[in-house]
């Protein structure tokens, strides 16, 4: 014979009903918003590329997604805040403009700035727009 105690039934459907465990054990447990970007160039010379960048997990077309999501994570997917890489580029004005766009660990992201040449968007932004 099975008895059920009327307080322990009780705990346990409340238990059941409750937000923190049907969700798995509260707020701590939600995985981070996942992050998704389009990141794109495009020359006055006529060439121009574009990728797809997922973070958490890392993946989409980039050719280094790892490196890619860990460089946005420093710079919390601001590309205006990295340092450039310390060489130099030619004083060639062939101008390049490089866009960010998309969502950021569940808020909405968006960056634009044109640089001299393509030199110089790969000093300013490393393996960001290295595709």
């Amino acid at each position: 014979m099975v008895r059920i105690c009327p307080g322990l039934a009780a705990v346990a459907v409340l238990a059941a009903g409750s937000p923190a465990v049907a969700a798995g054990g509260g707020p701590a447990s939600r995985p981070a918003p996942r992050s998704e970007l389009v990141l794109t160039y495009m020359a006055e010379a006529g060439y121009a590329a574009a990728v797809k960048l997922t973070c958490d997990p890392d993946g989409g077309g980039h050719p280094r997604p790892a490196e890619a999501c860990a460089t946005l994570s420093r710079v919390d997917a601001d590309p205006a805040r990295l340092q450039p890489a310390d060489r130099y580029c030619i004083l060639l004005y062939q101008p390049v403009t490089a866009r960010l766009d998309g969502t950021w660990r569940g808020r909405p992201v968006a960056w634009t700035h044109t640089y001299g040449n393509g030199c110089e968007m790969s000093r300013a932004t490393g393996v960001l727009f290295a595709f």
